[in-house]
């Protein structure tokens, strides 16, 4: 018998501050910036004022006007002073802001004073450059390279007012991860950006700070900053609260009964017990552009979509739509899972990497033309078998937008490991995605090693354990194939565990101080 992992009971203490945020953390640890003063702030504040509200000055658009009161900073006459840092240094953090700028300015938010999301007048205007636009994220610099600026991002959409306006970010920041050594093990990522009320960005990884930022090293936490020498703004009604655990959503293998068949009720199902988005089978360009319309208008991520590769050189390679498809998700940092098939090289050989690494390079230059990423898909009894067998392929094909995805169900199904935090730490370099479910530990078919969350001998707990020690920061995803039953009682039942067992990636909430009763 092939022997199964057994992750140790992990022992969790949960304080009245952790049970209380497991409830609703934004509520019970929001730790507010703004105020009656700049008791949060360091104390070199500069021209910083604080004003009751803000306006444009009269006859001069180009300026900012205070208000007598409190509530709200603005960067003082000219616009032209320090930079903010607040008192407290934060890891992962969600957060709240309110800005406004004058005609034509400019300013950042730098997450742990390192990370800027743009703040600037992008009413009714073309973009300069990648990043530049507000609620973009600005680029990184290099005076080596051609062009310097590089790893720009820009917002899915124009959502900027006009200047003279308040205007809102709502912010979900994930800090990047050290081992013991202080050797970076994954990149800092906005998991989610939303401007005005939209969208902007969606789990987009940054390789290191963007320029400006006040630090060019990257550590576990740092400072909020808010630029000061750019032009004149404003801010106000700042708060911080902890990110939560990882974004977990379902599969469609997990939404689809008699009750559930279309992109829109299973889109609605979704949204209604709580899951971030969906992972779906690619059935073609029209059915992907329906998913995307249903699920943009609840708010929901589409996390990946489901097809292969054939490197048998008698067989289509790949889907030829999947090319246009790509235009499709432009932007969105949908994942491509890919799964690999041959009859004529046999499970996990590597006699068929060069034929693979040939058509994922070919798959991976034409995604990158839209931001999109390949994570190659192990899955049992096909050639692409092992979490290992995808890390040697990726490894191969080595580029930044090809990466792996780590199947619960298929490891359980293949692994003669007694542990799998070693693979976990060999994947991390690659890791975009993983994907979970009730098991039992010693199941020999897909009814024992696919089951509800809240089923199953194994150790879920312990496995979201090693990948938090492991520094993932990324999506899970819950896989529901062939459970059968009721789909709504099926993604209540596991949401309802998903809930008890991701304490355990919560973080550190100590920064945001005492919990306070919703």
């Amino acid at each position: 018998m092939k022997r199964r992992l057994r992750i140790g009971a992990v022992l969790v203490v949960l304080t009245a501050s952790a049970s209380l945020a497991a409830k609703d953390c934004s509520q019970c640890h929001k730790l507010h910036l703004t105020g009656e003063d700049f008791a949060a702030w360091r104390s070199d504040t500069g021209q910083w004022d604080i004003v009751g509200d803000a306006a444009l000055a009269p006859g001069d658009p180009k300026r900012l006007a205070g208000q007598p009161g409190s509530g709200a900073m603005l960067n003082g006459p000219t616009g032209r002073t320090k930079h903010l840092f607040s008192k407290q240094e934060f890891g992962d953090v969600r957060a709240h802001i309110e800005f406004m700028v004058a005609k034509d300015s400019n300013s950042g938010v730098y997450f742990m004073g390192r990370y800027e999301v743009q703040v600037f007048d992008s009413w009714q205007k073309e973009s300069a450059y990648p990043g530049i636009e507000c609620g973009g994220i600005y680029q990184r610099w290099d005076p080596s390279k051609t062009p310097k600026g590089f790893e720009g991002h820009s917002p899915r959409v124009n959502a900027s007012r006009a200047p003279g306006q308040w205007q809102t970010f709502d912010v979900v920041f994930r800090a990047p991860r050290f081992d013991e050594s202080g050797r970076k093990i994954a990149n800092a990522r906005f998991e989610k950006i939303v401007h005005n009320g939209v969208i902007v960005h969606r789990d987009v990884e940054l390789t290191g700070p963007t320029r400006a930022g006040a630090y060019g090293d990257e550590k576990p936490s740092g400072p909020l900053m808010l630029q000061g020498d750019h032009g004149p703004v404003a801010y106000r009604n700042i708060w911080l609260a902890p990110a939560g655990p990882n974004p977990f959503f379902a599969l469609d293998t997990a939404t689809k009964d008699a009750n559930h068949q279309t992109a829109a009720q299973q889109a609605e199902v979704l949204k209604e017990l709580g899951y971030a988005g969906i992972g779906a089978a690619y059935t073609g360009r029209d059915a992907l552009v329906e998913m995307l319309r249903e699920l943009d208008a609840r708010g929901l991520q589409l996390f990946g979509i489901y097809t292969g590769i054939n490197i048998d050189p008698d067989q289509p390679p790949y889907d030829p739509s999947l090319l246009d498809a790509f235009k499709a998700l432009d932007g969105r940092n949908t994942l491509i899972w890919l799964f690999g098939q041959s009859k004529k090289h046999p499970c996990s050989s590597p006699d068929g990497d060069p034929r693979a690494v040939e058509i994922i390079t070919e798959l991976a230059e034409a995604a990158a033309q839209h931001k999109v990423r390949i994570a190659l898909y192990p899955h049992h009894n096909f050639w692409l078998e092992r979490t290992e067998d995808a890390i040697r392929v990726a490894d191969k094909v080595d580029r930044t937008n090809v990466g792996v995805i780590f199947n619960l169900c298929h490891w359980l199904r293949v692994s003669d490991e007694t542990q799998c935090g070693p693979l976990i730490e060999a994947a991390m370099p690659r890791l975009f995605l993983v994907n979970i479910n009730g098991a039992d530990t010693d199941g020999q078919d897909w009814k024992s090693l696919i089951q509800t969350l809240d089923r199953g001998t194994f150790d879920i707990k312990g496995f979201l354990t090693t990948l938090n020690d492991a520094g993932y920061t990324g999506p899970i995803g819950f896989q529901g194939y062939g459970i059968g039953g009721d789909v709504h009682d099926n993604l209540k039942r596991t949401m309802n565990a998903w809930e008890r067992h991701s304490m355990v990636l919560r973080g550190d909430v100590a920064p945001f101080g005492p919990p306070k009763q919703p």
